[in-house]
């Protein structure tokens, strides 16, 4: 009899395995804690907005001269090139600093001369995202940059 011990083990074994597996897909297709679901309700909208994006940055890109963001020493100076002179520029700009939400900022475009001076005191040392969202005669843009300050 105990020849066939080792026979009973293996045997527990694996049925042991498979209720383990059998219990763990039960747990985590009826509990309301493990439901994750990748689709969302507006996806289509999500979607119309993803691409408004995108066509932003490529009237951007295809601009003759592009926006110019730059770090200066008194603050970010943002450029904007010379085809938009006389006309109406409106829009904003989105100062996001990722280590911390609370520091961000969004400042309207006031253009003069065609250039926005942000402030060095409105900024904290390290890591900006800028988005400059604004548009021209019905035509609208976008420019991303990070700068570390």
């Amino acid at each position: 009899m105990k020849k066939n011990n080792w026979k009973i083990g293996i045997l527990m074994a694996f049925v042991l395995f498979i209720s383990f597996i059998l219990f763990f897909v039960t747990k985590v297709t009826t509990d309301k804690d493990y439901q994750y679901n990748l689709v969302k309700k507006d996806y289509y909208k999500d979607e119309l907005e993803y691409q408004e994006k995108i066509d932003k940055l490529t009237n951007a890109k295809n601009l003759k001269k592009k926006l110019v963001i730059e770090k200066k020493a008194d603050g970010i100076l943002i450029k904007f090139p010379a085809e938009f002179q006389n006309k109406q520029v409106r829009g904003m700009v989105h100062l996001y600093r990722p280590s911390n939400q609370s520091l961000d900022r969004v400042i309207p475009l006031t253009l003069s001369n065609l250039t926005l001076l942000i402030p060095k005191k409105m900024l904290v040392n390290g890591r900006w995202d800028i988005h400059v969202e604004w548009s021209c005669e019905q035509t609208k843009y976008l420019t991303i940059k990070s700068l570390n300050f």
